[in-house]
């Protein structure tokens, strides 16, 4: 049985914890006024405006991607939106059709993989952002990891981190979270993509490759 590292803080059975990225808020207030829906595309984002934004959950909430969604709920929004597509064209179809009247806030990291803003605005949405966390790659220096390993990648981030510290070996598997991070892996590599953007279905792709 192979080894499965998952690149992430968080500890699944089965699995080996390997965070590639730590976070540091930047900002320590955050105006919400003037904005009716607050855009997320993390769970981070969600942690640190919680920190430093009161009544932000009776704002209207457009949540990118279903573990986005659920800590939004389990934080106290009830009026949360989560869009059928993840990126690109298909969610600024999504939300010019159900969120062109509104004025919208996106709470970002200083580092994203999709300018949502610029796209959004192109199409005619009236969107503002904030940079309110930003992203660091934790390095190993000394660690070593086994043959035949399957590598599982939250975010593009975490490739751009794991190369900081690792040499891809030709007996690994490479599992994605979505699209936009298989594009940030190197030609050459052997990758699967999860049935869903989530770390669950990472997991679960890992597990199937492995039989």
């Amino acid at each position: 049985m192979s080894k499965i590292y998952l690149c992430s803080p968080k500890k699944y059975n089965g699995t080996i914890s390997l965070p590639m990225i730590k976070f540091k808020r930047v900002k320590d207030s955050l105006d919400l006024s003037g904005y009716d829906t607050l855009l997320f595309t993390s769970k981070q984002a969600i942690y640190y405006c919680d920190e430093i934004a009161d009544g932000w959950q009776e704002k209207e909430i457009l949540a990118v991607g279903s573990a986005t969604a659920k800590t939004a709920k389990e934080y106290g929004a009830k009026n949360i939106y989560y869009p059928a597509k993840f990126y690109g064209k298909e969610l600024a179809s999504d939300i010019l059709e159900k969120f062109s009247d509104r004025k919208i806030l996106y709470i970002r990291p200083k580092v994203i993989s999709f300018d949502s803003k610029s796209f959004l605005q192109s199409h005619g949405i009236d969107i503002s952002e904030e940079i309110i966390y930003e992203t660091n790659c934790v390095e190993y220096k000394d660690k070593v990891l086994e043959e035949n390993s399957i590598i599982i990648f939250t975010s593009p981030s975490t490739i751009e981190c794991f190369f900081k510290s690792f040499k891809w070996q030709e007996s690994f598997k490479a599992v994605v979270i979505g699209k936009s991070t298989l594009k940030k892996l190197p030609e050459g590599i052997d990758a699967y993509v999860a049935d869903e953007a989530t770390i669950d279905a990472c997991v679960l792709k890992a597990k199937e490759v492995d039989n």
